[in-house]
C-alpha cells in the first residue's frame, strides 16, 4: 500500500521485508534446533547399540564386507574365538573353517546362500585361534541399503560344543541300556 511518499514507502517495504526475515530465520532456527536433536538422539541410539553388541558375551557378533573380511569384532567374538579386534579385523572369515570345508568352497557358498536368501544358518565345526575345534551354530544375515545394494554381512556365532557333547552322551547312554534289555 503506498502513502505517495517515496521514503515512507521504502521505510515500510523495509520494515516488512525485515519481519519476513526475521520469521523465516526463526523458522531455520527451529529446524536446525530440530535436527541437531534428532542427531543427538542417533548419537545415543548407536552409542547403546554399539554397548549392547560389544557387551555381548556369549555369542560372537560381528560384520563382514560383501567379500567376507572382518569389519568389526565384539567382545563375545574375542572370548570365543580367542582373536583380539586388532588382530581379526581386516582378515576374512574363512579363517575360521577347518580345512574339509575350505576344499569345499564353503564359505564361499554360504556368502552366496545369504545373499541369495537374506540369510543362511547352519551348526557346523568352526576354529578358534589356538586351533581347536568347537561346535557352532552360526547365522549369517546379508545387510542391503535402501537401494537393495549388498553393503555386507552381519555374523552370529554361538558355541554349542556343550550341548553337543551332552546330546552325544545321551545317546551313547541310550545305547548302552538298549543293548542292555
Amino acid at each position: 500500500m503506498s502513502t505517495g511518499n517515496p521514503g515512507q514507502d521504502d521505510a515500510e517495504s523495509l520494515r516488512v521485508r525485515l519481519h519476513e526475515l526475521r520469521k523465516a530465520l526463526d523458522d531455520i532456527g527451529g529446524l536446525i534446533d530440530r535436527a541437531v536433536a534428532a542427531e543427538e538422539a542417533l548419537r545415543l541410539s548407536e552409542e547403546r547399540f554399539r554397548m549392547l553388541v560389544g557387551g555381548v558375551r556369549d555369542y560372537a557378533i560381528f560384520m563382514l564386507d560383501q567379500q567376507g573380511y572382518i569389519g568389526s569384532w565384539n567382545l563375545g567374538a574375542q572370548l570365543l574365538k580367542g582373536y583380539s579386534a586388532s588382530e581379526i579385523i581386516g582378515k576374512h572369515f574363512s579363517i575360521f573353517y577347518p580345512d574339509e570345508d575350505l576344499a569345499a568352497g564353503k564359505p564361499a557358498r554360504e556368502l552366496e546362500i545369504a545373499t541369495r536368501e537374506g540369510r543362511y544358518e547352519e551348526e557346523g565345526w568352526r576354529l578358534r585361534k589356538d586351533g581347536s575345534r568347537f561346535w557352532a551354530n552360526v547365522l549369517i544375515t546379508a545387510l542391503f541399503d535402501t537401494d537393495g545394494n549388498l553393503r555386507g554381512f552381519g555374523k552370529v556365532t554361538r558355541d554349542l560344543t556343550e550341548r553337543r557333547r551332552a546330546e552325544q552322551a545321551l545317546r551313547d547312554r541310550e545305547e548302552s541300556l538298549r543293548l542292555l534289555v
